[in-house]
């Protein structure tokens, strides 16, 4: 039998037989856990609640109404099919100009309109790991890197090289300084990569970040310009969270903003990364862009996107929906302020657990620090692989870990909030509340050693299940209905 395997796998690529995708990953490991016991409130209400998913929905309502009075938006409706033969048949891989059109108008939309974004430089693709796949290809060859500023989206290992070939050299961020991304750390990635003999083709950025749910500042932005022009390498720009910012915060500001003021900058090394996932809440639709001021990156794109294609009944619906001003303009308000409403409700109600947060103000999550927990007094990844473990099997909550994120620092958590609706969010955070009482019940009555902390005895935190209900119950029975109260903020720790 262990010969017949070995036979099968020499039939096989080493793709298909090797690990490269990464799905083994805590950061997946974590939706396995949900998908095989999902809360439900009749069905499993001890179910893992999904708080590792970073999904907008929020807004779903704004959608459904424009789709009722709009029928002609779809080809399948008594309304749209007229349009059937003509959008079925189509194949063209430039996309429909009034999709790319569309596209174009919304993007700069969502920059508030600072910038403008030519539809002829629109290139479609399969969601933004569709997009993201293609500017690696475009960009680098098998074994060439690009700079990626720590934490980053774990799903980048697998988006740029998993079929690429190419490499991810970490650019070194830190809590102390906010994870900022500095010259001295730009330096000194690009200088570890020369003396690895790896070629460095480019430097990738997430802005508004995942996960630290911030964005970059006019200043830092054009340190990143200048360092990429000085070394003559691509940026790449992933702003696919571009209109989850905060209304009372700072604008977030696109590269395209910088790179319009005076600063020195050859244009063909700028490229931006867009989607329709996070801002309006349509992953399944996977429309991804790539946006290239370079004409060959363009043309190369382009010929790419016909492996992976928008559909043209999506792309019919969207720019439809797209082009409707009044309906894009409330949808943006609407969800700017309920996504600020969340979080501001979100992060208060962990400040009254004493669960502090990076300072974020974009996103559709928290960065989250347990640091300070008696669980971490031994600051290892081992340690909060442990903790991660008790949260996921014990407490029932998809969070993901901050090392599936190549976060260098043990102890950081991402966690999701706008994926689920208030009753849920309650739920989710009173198991929270539930989970760190417990553990000052535990530091109440065990004196924690210095490097072994309680949770580590052999029943790993073993968490009394009928004190964390009680608890529970205790945190709903007063109103499952009323709004939850607010406190202040705590900030983070760096």
């Amino acid at each position: 039998m262990v010969a017949q395997f070995r036979d099968q796998d020499q039939l096989l690529s080493k793709m298909a037989t090797g690990n490269g995708h990464g799905e083994d990953s805590p950061y997946f490991a974590g939706w396995k856990a949900y998908d095989k016991d999902p809360y439900h409130p009749p069905k499993r209400p001890n179910g893992v609640i999904q708080l590792g998913l970073a999904e907008n929905q929020l807004c779903f309502d704004l959608i459904q109404e424009w789709l009722m009075k709009n029928p002609k938006a779809s080809i399948c409706t008594p309304g749209g099919v007229e349009n059937f033969n003509d959008i079925a048949r189509l194949q063209d891989y430039h996309g429909l100009p009034e999709f790319r059109e569309a596209i174009a108008k919304f993007m700069g939309k969502v920059r508030g309109g600072r910038v403008k974004f030519n539809p002829d430089r629109i290139v479609m693709s399969g969601g933004a790991t569709g997009a993201l796949e293609t500017m690696a290809f475009c960009l680098a060859e098998s074994g060439d890197a690009f700079l990626v500023p720590t934490p980053y989206y774990p799903g980048f290992d697998r988006d740029l090289r998993w079929r690429t070939g190419v490499q991810l050299v970490p650019v070194v961020c830190e809590s102390c300084n906010n994870f900022k991304i500095t010259k001295s750390a730009l330096e000194a990635a690009y200088e570890n990569a020369k003396e690895a003999n790896i070629r460095v083709k480019g430097l990738l950025i997430t802005n508004p970040s995942n996960p630290l749910g911030n964005i970059l500042d006019r200043e830092t932005l054009k340190g990143i310009v200048s360092f990429i022009n000085e070394k003559n390498i691509h940026l790449v720009c992933d702003e696919i969270y571009a209109a989850t910012v905060s209304t009372n915060q700072p604008n977030f500001i696109s590269v395209l903003e910088v790179i319009e003021e005076d600063i020195e900058c050859n244009r063909d090394l700028i490229h931006i990364i867009y989607s329709l996932s996070k801002d309006i809440g349509f992953p399944g639709f996977r429309v991804g862009i790539v946006y290239s001021y370079n004409d060959a990156v363009v043309n190369c794109a382009r010929k790419m996107s016909s492996l992976g294609l928008v559909s043209t009944q999506t792309q019919h619906l969207i720019a439809s929906m797209l082009s409707d001003d009044e309906f894009v303009d409330r949808f943006i308000a609407k969800s700017k302020e309920r996504l600020e409403t969340r979080r501001k409700v979100f992060t208060q109600e962990l400040a009254r657990a004493e669960i502090s947060c990076f300072n974020g103000n974009a996103g559709l999550f928290v960065w989250i620090d347990l640091r300070m927990l008696a669980l971490l007094k031994d600051p290892s990844f081992e340690a909060e692989m442990e903790l991660w473990k008790v949260i996921i099997n014990e407490v029932k909550l998809n969070v993901s870990p901050g090392s599936s994120f190549h976060c260098l620092e043990p102890g950081w958590f991402r966690v999701c909030f706008a994926n689920m609706d208030d009753n849920t969010m309650e739920v989710a955070l009173s198991r929270i509340k539930a989970f760190m009482h417990q553990i000052k019940d535990q530091n109440r009555e065990v004196k924690v050693p210095a490097k072994k902390p309680c949770w580590q005895s052999s029943l790993k935190l073993s968490l009394s299940r009928r004190r964390v209900d009680d608890f529970l119950m205790s945190q709903i029975s007063m109103s499952p209905h009323s709004p939850i109260p607010q406190s202040p903020l705590v900030p983070a720790r760096t």
